[in-house]
């Protein structure tokens, strides 16, 4: 499986640089607004079926119980406090390397916002710290399954919700959909006020 999905995005990166270097074949606007938003439907859509026919769904929901928040605020806390461990080793400041850890791996969001607060390296360091913790996930999930169930969704994060959801799934089954679903949802939802809250201790 994982040497499927290393091809597909070595494949998407060479189209992707062709197009944009030697011609127009697609604009760009178009991949970005139509194509990687209907991919995302229809993955979530896919998502959707596989648990609508596990007749065991809603007793997993109810199995699950407070995992649904436990999980999601473990991660959080976890994240941030690496980022300041982190910050703290390497002697950088401490509480804007928090706040790009507080994207919880959301890069889109982090990057611009970040770099709002914190200025242009910041927001730089916050889209490539938390597209790099996604691309992570998807390329290790088969090794952290070994050593615990949650793992890839902790590594995950924010995009345990999309689109690290169907390899999570693939690998530690579908048990794991609900837990790993929610988690991301919940820590989307939080990012943004978390990054601020952080910025407003600089």
């Amino acid at each position: 499986m994982i040497k499927y999905i290393i091809a597909a995005l070595l494949l998407g990166g060479v189209a992707g640089y062709l197009n944009a270097n030697w011609s127009s074949i697609v604009s760009s606007v178009w991949v970005s607004d139509y194509l990687l938003n209907a991919s995302l439907m229809l993955l979530l859509f896919v998502m959707g079926v596989a648990f609508a026919m596990d007749r065991d769904s809603f007793s997993k929901i109810r199995r699950t119980g407070l995992k649904i928040l436990i999980v999601p605020l473990a991660i959080a806390l976890g994240t941030i406090l690496g980022g300041v461990v982190s910050a703290l080793i390497l002697g950088i400041n401490v509480v804007a390397t928090a706040a790009v850890s507080a994207g919880y791996g959301w890069y889109t969001l982090t990057g611009p916002l970040v770099g709002q607060i914190f200025g242009a390296k910041w927001g730089a360091l916050g889209f490539a710290a938390n597209f790099l913790r996604e691309l992570f996930t998807i390329l290790t999930v088969s090794l952290m399954v070994r050593f615990d169930k949650y793992a890839p969704t902790a590594s995950g994060g924010a995009t345990a919700m999309d689109t690290t959801l169907p390899i999570i799934v693939r690998y530690c089954g579908s048990d794991a959909l609900i837990t790993a679903f929610s988690s991301g949802f919940i820590l989307s939802v939080i990012a943004p006020f978390t990054i601020m809250a952080i910025a407003s201790l600089a």
